[in-house]
Formats: C-alpha cells, sequence, structure tokens
C-alpha cells in the first residue's frame, strides 16, 4: 500500500485496514499532503483504535514537529485522556522530567480554563461553539466535542490532567480528585472515569475507606461515585473485594432511591458470585427507570447451560418487550452467545429481529445461527446493508451462511 493509501484509511478511521497496510510493510511515520505524520492525523480525528495501530507498528509519539509540539502533546490538547494514555505508554521511559512538566502544565492550563475557553485562546475565533456528545474509543466513557475555527477538542482535559499526574505519581489527595469527578454532575464523562479509575488503583485501603461517608450522604452523586469506585475496585481486582463488595452493595440496593445510583451498585453486583445478587435483580426488574432494568437481565445468574431460577426467564421474556430499546438491547447481548438458549431464548432472540438497531439485528441473528434455529436465515435478510470493510472481524455477519453451510444449503 502507498503512503497516499495509508493516509487515506487513517483518515477514513478503518483501523483493521490501517493494522493490513502496517503489517504489509507501510511506514507508521508516513505525512500527509500537508507534511503532518498520521499519527497526529488519527490524534486530530480523536481516533484512538488507528493510533494503537500505529503506535504498535512504530510511530513515534515524541516526533518533533514544525510548530514545536509532538503528537503526544497534541493529544494532551485533544482533550481525550485515553487516547493521550495510549501514546504516552510507548514512550513514557524516555520522557525527562522537563517533558513531564511540560506535558502537565498543558494539561493544567485547559483544565483549569476549560475546554470552550481554551478553544477560543487557541484559534483566536469568536462566535458560536459547535458541541456535541461522543463516546470514547477507549471504553464506557463520554466526551463533549466541541468545535470553533477549524479545530476541534474533547471536553476531558481535567481527565487528562488526572491522567497524566497518576502516570507520573503526583498524589492528589482523595478529596481534590473527588472534587474534579463531582464538577462534571454525571457519571459518564471522562473527568469523572478518570478520578475513579485512578483512585481505585491507589490503595484499597484508602478508596475502600471513602465507601462509607460517601454511601451515606445526602448528595446522590457521591453515592454514585461511591457506587463506581466500588465497582472499579471489583474490577480490578474481584477476587479479593467480592466478599467486602457484597456486604456492601446487597443492602446498598434495597435502600438506594436514586436511579443512576442505584444502577451502578446492580452493576456492582454483576461481578459478585452471590445468590442473593439474583434475587436483587429479580426485585428490580420493574423499576421505573430503564437504568435499572437494563442491568437486571445480567444479575440473573445462569450455568453454561441454564438459567436456574424459576422465575428467570419469565423475566427475560418481560425485558425482551420492554418500551425501552436499551433495555431490550442488554437482553439480546446476554442471550446471543448463550449456549443455553433453547426454545424459548430463540423466541425472544427472533424477537430482536424487527429492532431499529442494526447491531441488535446482527447479534439476534447469530444467536439463532448458534442455537441452530432456521429463522437466521431470513433474518439475515433483515439485518440491511452492512460495510463489512468497516469489521475487522466478519464471524457475526456470517452466522446465517455458517448455519446454511451445516445443513447442506
Amino acid at each position: 500500500m502507498s503512503g497516499h493509501q495509508l493516509v487515506a484509511e487513517v483518515r477514513a478511521g478503518r483501523a483493521h485496514l490501517v493494522r493490513d497496510a502496517l503489517w504489509a510493510g507501510a511506514d507508521p511515520e508516513t505525512t500527509d499532503a500537508d507534511g503532518v505524520p498520521v499519527l497526529c492525523v488519527a490524534v486530530a480525528a480523536f481516533d484512538g483504535n488507528v493510533a494503537d495501530a500505529l503506535l504498535d507498528a512504530g510511530a513515534d509519539p515524541l516526533r518533533p514537529l514544525p510548530d514545536g509540539s509532538t503528537p503526544l502533546l497534541r493529544a494532551v490538547v485533544s482533550g481525550n485522556a485515553g487516547l493521550t494514555a495510549a501514546l504516552l505508554g510507548h514512550v513514557a521511559n524516555r520522557l525527562t522530567e522537563k517533558d513531564r512538566a511540560e506535558l502537565l502544565a498543558r494539561a493544567g492550563r485547559w483544565c483549569g480554563t476549560g475546554a470552550e475557553a481554551g478553544l477560543r485562546l487557541a484559534t483566536g475565533a469568536t462566535g458560536p461553539v459547535v458541541r456535541r456528545r461522543v463516546p470514547d474509543d477507549f471504553g464506557v466513557t463520554a466526551y463533549d466535542m466541541l468545535t470553533l475555527g477549524g479545530m476541534s477538542v474533547y471536553d476531558g482535559h481535567c481527565a487528562v490532567l488526572t491522567r497524566l499526574e497518576a502516570m507520573f505519581g503526583v498524589h492528589r489527595p482523595f478529596d481534590v480528585l473527588l472534587t474534579r469527578a463531582l464538577a462534571r454532575a454525571h457519571g459518564d464523562h471522562a473527568d469523572w472515569t478518570e478520578v475513579v479509575a485512578v483512585l481505585a488503583e491507589r490503595s484499597g485501603a484508602e478508596a475502600w475507606g471513602s465507601v462509607p461517608a460517601l454511601r451515606s450522604a445526602s448528595d446522590p452523586l457521591r453515592r454514585l461515585f461511591a457506587a463506581d469506585l466500588v465497582r472499579q475496585l471489583l474490577a480490578l481486582d474481584a477476587e479479593s473485594a467480592e466478599r467486602h463488595a457484597a456486604d456492601v452493595l446487597l443492602p446498598w440496593a434495597a435502600e438506594e432511591t436514586d436511579p443512576a445510583a442505584l444502577a451502578s451498585v446492580l452493576r456492582g453486583l454483576t461481578y459478585v458470585d452471590e445468590p442473593a445478587a439474583e434475587d436483587v435483580g429479580l426485585a428490580h426488574h420493574a423499576h421505573p427507570d430503564p437504568r435499572v432494568r437494563m442491568v437486571v437481565p445480567s444479575l440473573l445468574h445462569r450455568t453454561r447451560y441454564a438459567y436456574t431460577h424459576p422465575e428467570a426467564w419469565g423475566v427475560l421474556a418481560a425485558l425482551a418487550s420492554d418500551p425501552d430499546a436499551r433495555v431490550r438491547a442488554a437482553v439480546c447481548e446476554l442471550l446471543y452467545e448463550f449456549e443455553g438458549c433453547g426454545p424459548v431464548g430463540a423466541d425472544l432472540l427472533a424477537g430482536f429481529l424487527r429492532e431499529d438497531d442494526q447491531l441488535v439485528r446482527i447479534k439476534a441473528v447469530s444467536g439463532l445461527a448458534l442455537a441452530d434455529d432456521a429463522r437466521c436465515v431470513e433474518g439475515a435478510r433483515q439485518i440491511g446493508p452492512v460495510d463489512r470493510s468497516e469489521w475487522p472481524d466478519t464471524w457475526l455477519l456470517d452466522a446465517a451462511p455458517r448455519y446454511a453451510q451445516r445443513h447442506g444449503g
């Protein structure tokens, strides 16, 4: 593949084709027509998957650029914490104290100024800023993307600062980081999730010691933060945290009144091998908030081939016809790879073939094929056009042909 073609694939965000090109010998330091390295093109597009492919092939995050910056500095300015951490992970042992100070200062300025004011300073432009919500490539978190004067940034500079401080050994007090998180007033923004992650990575005693006061706070945001922190502690080390978490989360689930905090408590219980968690899930299957209902399917414990609770399939059937598409998608996600699906589960999967979400339809077809159900063939026709070049792994897309091949079709 030529350098021009590599640039085109990077701009298109097709990470798997970028990897193919790099494996075939394309230069990861290729520049575009303006002399910009393709790693910077990926950073400007906030494309973590493409950046990962280039980094793995040897693209240099510390490559000096004509404006005096580097791809790593541009990642910091981008406001994307996951992207910054990805670049930093490839050069952490090459950074001088001066480099670290510059990165911290740049992130600190943007964090203190705010993304919109920083964007106005950087561009000198006036007029309204275009803002839209975007998910992150690297995890279950989100940002607002702000665009002005031909420049775009994510508003996660405080998340970038939190991650840089953690990686450089700068220990901020718990309350300082908590304040940084609470400034967001919701739990899915990167500024919040990065603080949760960093605090969970510290001494378990410090994190666990903060939970009781936060869990009993009158402010539901503090309770949500505590629940997210417990869940992250479980994600990092479920084996040692499981018993402690169960003792905290089980009574909490019966008492929590805020839907967001309750949903986080229930998600924490999905990490806990505790029979009582199943009853907690069943008790909330008709909760008025869909954020709570969509966690319930994951709390219905099962063996590899069967749900053992007598009410489990009835609850799954009710949730499969829930008025909220997110709840229905959660049931499909649970069932499409379940080896013990059986006729009841297959009927539920067939119902998802009418969903507006194409990915849900694709997974429903795959689940029906796994259950050896002929409805996968007609279901495949209902999926609609799919750009296979956007799929690095087409296993899901080929479920119906595999079924046909097994049956001599």
